[in-house]
Parts: structure tokens; sequence; C-alpha cells
């Protein structure tokens, strides 16, 4: 066992244990962690916000190449801001108009061609000659059809049609739980590495395989 001599490999081994007392129980430990995180993001966030916002798309392009025309973002940014002050808190309704407006209107073809167009292209690929294939693009029509048919609610679910929802509701509860248990291997994978920090890069200790 080498111990690391460097102190910021045990400032992160000590965060790290604060972040996971947190299993224990809510502790100062863990709130300090926890406030330290989100004041470290805020801060960095607000340098982000200047170094590859303000900056790069208002004062360099009004004050150096003269496009003037920025003045209007920067307005509705301004306006945004208002929020912040009471009395002047209404004209923020206007860029936020605005900034939902043009994302909906940007946002939606994509969401349809993501979502629903692929979603409807992957049901009508040829069934494939090999008999894995054949079964899998069965599943996945019948899938869709089910769970389709489970947010129909124009129609009673009951006889045929009831029975056909059903089998959405057992597609959609698989999807869920293969969801969830995506995240719960992603969190244990971030625990592991955490747990192999400390092993290796603090303690010096090295594992096998």
């Amino acid at each position: 066992m080498h111990l690391s001599p460097s102190i910021g490999v045990w400032v992160a081994v000590f965060l790290t244990l604060c972040v996971l007392s947190f299993l224990y129980k809510d502790n100062p430990f863990y709130k300090f962690a926890e406030h330290l995180v989100v004041g470290v993001s805020v801060g960095y966030g607000m340098v982000l916000w200047y170094t590859q916002g303000i900056l790069p798309k208002f004062i360099t392009p009004f004050f150096k190449e003269g496009k003037y025309i920025y003045i209007v973002p920067a307005i509705l940014g301004i306006m945004i801001t208002m929020q912040l002050v009471r009395k002047y808190a209404w004209l923020a309704r206007f860029p936020m108009a605005f900034l939902l407006g043009a994302s909906s209107g940007i946002g939606l073809p994509r969401t349809m061609q993501a979502g629903v167009i692929k979603q409807l292209e992957a049901t009508m690929v040829p069934m494939g000659f090999s008999r894995l294939q054949y079964i899998w693009n069965i599943v996945i029509f019948v899938g869709v059809l089910s769970v389709l048919i489970y947010f129909f609610f124009s129609k009673e679910h009951k006889g045929v049609f009831g029975g056909i929802a059903n089998i959405g509701i057992w597609y959609l509860m698989i999807g869920f739980g293969a969801t969830f248990g995506y995240t719960v291997m992603a969190r244990l994978s971030l625990f592991i590495g955490r747990v192999l920090f400390i092993i290796q890069t603090a303690l010096g200790i090295q594992v096998a395989g």
C-alpha cells in the first residue's frame, strides 16, 4: 500500500465519503458536499455564461464587428432578468413567449422525426429471412400496436380491445423495468468508479483484474 502524496486526491476522497455518508443518514458532511457542489456549479456556470455566451455572442459582434442587430437579443435577455424585480417582472413575459414559441417551432419537427417517424419506420421493416429476426419484428410490431391501443381512451378497454390494451401494459412494464435497471446499473458503475479511485489512487492498492 502506497498512500498518495497529492492533497487534491485526499480532498476528492473526503468529498466522496461525505456524499456516501448519506447512505447512513442525512448529516452535516453530506450537506457540506451538497452545498459545495451547488456553489461550484453556479460559479462555473456563470463563467461559462460569460465566456461562451455574452462575450462571443454579443460583446464581440456588437462592439468589434459592428453587428448592431445583436442589440435585439441582448434586450430580450435583459428583459428576462427583470423577473428578479417584482415591479418589472411582467417584462419577462415577452422574451419567454418568444423563447417558448421559437423552441416549440424548432423542437417539434425534431421530436416528430426522432420520437414518432423513426418509431413508425421500425415497425415497417421487412420481416427478414432468419427465423429470429422474423420473431423479433413481430414482437416489435405487436408492442407498438398494443401500447398505442392502451393509450387510446376514446373506446372502453373491454373485450378484444381491452385484451390488446393489457398486452400493452406488459410491454410498458417491461420497458419501465429495463429503464430502471439501466439507471441502477449506471449508478452502481459510478459507485464502483469512486471505490476504485479510493483504493487504487488514494491508497495505492492495485486490484487484480
